[in-house]
C-alpha cells in the first residue's frame, strides 16, 4: 500500500466520513482551508490510482467510494510508523509519549484497564 501525502490523507478522511462522495461533496466536507476544486479532483484521482478509492459513474459524474476502511489504513500506517521510528517496539513508543508529556499516568492506567478488560 502506497503511503498517502497530507492532501491525500485529508481527502481520504473526508471520503471515509461521507462513506463516499462526489468531488464537490468531499470538498464541502473538508476541514480548514479548502483547496481548489481541480486540485482536489486531481488528488482523488491519485487516490484512485493508488487503490484507495474506486470511481462509480453516475451520468456525467463520478462518485468516489473507499476501497479500504479507515481502520485498515490506521493499522497499516501505525505498523509502519512504529517500525520506522520506534524499532517495532510499542513499549518504546509509549515511553516516548510519556517522556514528552503527551501521555499522563492517568491515561496509562486507563490503557492498562482497557488491556485487562480486553476493550478498546
Amino acid at each position: 500500500m502506497e503511503k498517502l501525502t497530507i492532501q491525500e490523507e485529508e481527502a481520504m478522511l473526508s471520503i471515509w466520513q461521507l462513506r463516499g462522495g462526489f468531488v464537490k461533496e468531499v470538498l464541502d466536507n473538508l476541514k480548514g482551508e479548502k483547496p481548489p476544486y481541480t486540485t482536489l479532483a486531481s488528488t482523488i484521482r491519485n487516490l484512485e490510482r493508488k487503490g484507495y478509492v474506486k470511481a462509480v459513474k453516475y451520468a456525467n459524474a463520478k462518485r468516489y467510494e473507499p476501497i479500504i476502511s479507515e481502520e485498515e489504513y490506521k493499522g497499516k500506517f501505525m505498523h509502519g510508523f512504529v517500525g520506522d521510528y520506534f524499532k517495532n517496539s510499542y513499549k518504546e513508543m509509549v515511553s516516548f509519549f510519556v517522556k514528552e508529556e503527551k501521555l499522563s499516568a492517568t491515561e496509562l492506567e486507563e490503557i492498562m484497564d482497557m488491556i485487562k478488560n480486553n476493550k478498546s
